[in-house]
């Protein structure tokens, strides 16, 4: 070719997707800069789709590579072989019809069709050369060549003779020298680095590798085939990564979801999830597809052997023709063996045996064994520990077996597992007085095994016991005490360790003024349920109609402790505090529920309120000072919420002979006293200390 400079690069096309989005331009002289027209020559970064046909010239030096993959050609010409009769060895390459004028589009749709002219001749079967070439042609003449990467205006011809007056800078297309069509046209020499665009696509698609560039590791996990997602996914589960290995398990999957390994892979990392649910059905669906694979049978043995479905386990980890693991296998004796003594425990009622037994089954192996967890919840409650056995039944592992093959028949004490839970909330749900969510639990294990003769029974019970209760409650607020006790009494000889008919009968012999029997049914709720306040409230005033002070400010002072805001409770001690003072036969000085902060204005007067029985809080105080006016609004406070306390006002200005007794010399300055005798001294402190040291001098 005659022209004064060659051109060293070459211009291809990229896909046909979205518009070209960036301006070419041309350095050099402006009688040959070309005019830009915007060109739909798809996008850059997507594979080519299909389209319209692509037709090749003859001539392998003078076209354009591309990455086509599916012969789709641009124009109206055929795939076509070198001029050596063989066929052309590039299998994505792409090349442009000759034709003056032509339009680039296709099946993607474009908004506008853009036209350029050119004239000349070439080699090939058609006689027209390619609009695009990447150097001379041995056959061809050097008249009306484009140079690569010069897009020319409609209607204008590049001469050859225009070449001279261009940039010595050549026009490289980006990225990578290898990969031809993809990118964005770029003045200068090679790129030194591999962009990576961020797909747009709708759906939230990853981010897409600038095609062509081999080192990108975007385009390697894109060119991922499902092995090597496993890989990656083992990888992420050795270093402790569960969600990023589920990830790539998932995707692994997807492409090939009749891959029985992925599917027990997946379920590795859902045990370790605590996802038991999915796990189980992975492994049986890795069993489905491939029924001799041990790996699948040895991991959704031991994941049954940690739901204590120990028969079940032992049919896939001991499976034909594999070794069980040692410490598997072990592990399953030893949960086999706990379980069973904890069968036999609960047949004679043994509740201490059967906590034990349970908890060491879970401590052996099976630690998410809904089950046990139930059995242990059982176990507590018979041994009158309820708020243990709520809170153990709250923080059952969660498991549906429902779906599951391998676990939808299983039975624990001769009952089907998702029944045998629900007989044991029905039962706490009962002892707590939450009748209504009892019958539903009860009924539904019904349903889910009818045939159970503890279930029916316990059905029946709570049945009758629940219309009990409820005639009961009718009779009391008809005021008919007597006919009250007597329902309540009918319903404890279905569940004679039913804390809230106790507690009932109770209040109905404390209306009639039998005191003493209303004392021994409040006991027996609490020895039941130790924390039921109710029972502790009625016994606390029961025990003041038995004039036992004593008892009675005990409770009174727990009860303020779980209540510390219920004003009825704090006066119902403050008179207890004051009926075991006068009992005692102790002075009762300025003792009065809700009295206000008395203000102290000498010695005498200090020395005999400090002296008086229960606790004194004494504020020393300057009327002058910022922080004693603060604090001293608060003390009023603190007055009104705890009654049974002495609470004392002292000016050391005023007062300065006792400021000097006391030796108070920064103020405000709290002391407490407790029968004349300092038990507590704070200088400067914040209310939620002052009122901490309050509360416990309170009770």
């Amino acid at each position: 070719m005659s022209h004064s400079r060659k051109p060293d690069s070459r211009l291809g096309f990229g896909t046909l997707s979205d518009r070209l989005r960036k301006t070419v331009t041309c350095d050099g002289d402006n009688t040959n800069k070309p005019d830009f027209r915007e060109l739909d020559l798809g996008s850059p970064i997507s594979p080519l789709r299909d389209g319209p046909a692509i037709s090749s010239s003859s001539s392998s030096s003078g076209s354009v590579s591309g990455r086509t993959g599916n012969g789709l050609q641009v124009g109206s010409g055929t795939r076509k072989s070198d001029s050596g009769g063989t066929p052309n060895n590039h299998s994505g390459e792409l090349s442009v019809d000759s034709s003056p004028t032509f339009s680039v589009g296709g099946s993607r749709g474009v908004k506008s069709v853009h036209t350029r002219s050119e004239s000349g001749s070439g080699s090939g079967s058609g006689g027209h050369p390619p609009i695009f070439t990447g150097g001379s042609s041995a056959t061809s003449p050097p008249v009306n060549v484009l140079p690569t990467g010069n897009i020319c205006p409609s209607g204008r011809v590049l001469k050859t003779g225009m070449m001279a007056s261009r940039t010595t800078k050549p026009d490289v297309l980006s990225l990578g020298t290898g990969n031809y069509g993809h990118g964005s046209i770029m003045r200068g020499g090679p790129p030194s680095s591999s962009p990576t665009i961020k797909s747009t696509a709708a759906g939230g698609k990853p981010e897409t590798p600038v095609t062509g560039v081999s080192n990108s590791p975007f385009s390697k996990r894109s060119s991922m085939d499902p092995e090597d997602l496993k890989r990656l996914g083992n990888e992420e589960y050795k270093k402790g990564r569960f969600l990023e290995a589920l990830s790539f398990y998932d995707r692994a999957i997807a492409q090939s979801p009749a891959n029985a390994a992925y599917h027990c892979n997946r379920a590795a990392a859902l045990m370790c999830l605590k996802r038991l649910t999915e796990a189980v059905k992975e492994c049986d669906e890795a069993i489905k597809l491939d029924s001799g694979y041990v790996r699948a049978h040895h991991r959704l043995g031991s994941l049954l052997i940690s739901l204590g479905q120990v028969e079940s386990a032992r049919g896939h980890l001991c499976f034909p023709g594999s070794q069980p693991d040692p410490k598997e296998f072990q592990k399953l004796q030893l949960v086999e063996k706990h379980l069973n003594k904890c069968t036999d425990c609960r047949r004679v009622r043994d509740w201490v045996g059967v906590l034990r037994e349970s908890d060491a089954a879970i401590s052996s192996g099976a630690d998410t064994c809904p089950q046990l967890f139930a059995c242990k919840a059982e176990a507590l409650l018979k041994l009158r520990q309820l708020d243990d056995a709520e809170s153990t039944i709250i923080n059952i592992p969660k498991f549906e077996a429902i779906n599951s093959p391998s676990c939808s028949q299983s039975k624990f004490f001769g009952m089907l597992s998702e029944a045998y839970i629900l007989f044991v909330r029905a039962q706490i749900d009962m002892s707590f007085g939450r009748f209504e969510s009892a019958i539903t639990c009860i009924e539904k294990s019904g349903q889910i095994d009818p045939r159970n003769v503890e279930i029916a029974v316990l059905l029946q019970n709570i049945r009758s016991l629940s219309r009990a209760r409820a005639r009961g409650n009718d009779l009391f607020k008809s005021e008919r005490f007597t006919e009250a006790c007597s329902a309540y009494g009918e319903g404890l000889r279905f569940d004679p360790s039913n804390p809230i008919l106790y507690c009932n009968r109770a209040a109905c012999w404390f209306k009639l003024g039998l005191f003493e029997r209303s004392l021994d049914d409040c006991n027996q709720a609490l020895l039941i349920h130790p924390n039921y306040t109710k029972a502790l409230l009625r016994r606390a005033a029961t025990y003041s109609k038995l004039e036992r002070w004593s008892e009675s400010v005990r409770d009174y002072e727990v009860l303020r402790r779980e209540l510390p805001n219920n004003n009825d409770i704090a006066e119902s001690l403050f008179h207890a505090q004051v009926a075991l003072k006068k009992s005692l036969g102790e002075e009762v000085y300025n003792m009065k529920f809700g009295g206000e902060v008395e203000f102290i204005t000498n010695l005498e007067q200090f020395k005999a309120a400090i002296a008086s029985t229960g606790a004194s809080v004494v504020l020393f105080r300057n009327t002058s000072d910022l922080q004693c006016k603060q604090i001293s609004p608060f003390l009023d406070t603190l007055c009104a919420k705890y009654p049974s306390i002495n609470f004392l006002k002292v000016d050391i200005e005023e007062s300065p002979e006792i400021a000097s007794v006391e030796n108070v010399r920064i103020v405000p300055t709290i002391k407490i006293y407790k029968k004349g005798n300092r038990v507590k001294e704070m200088v400067c402190p914040c209310r939620e200390v002052l009122e901490s040291s309050v509360r416990h001098y309170s009770f």
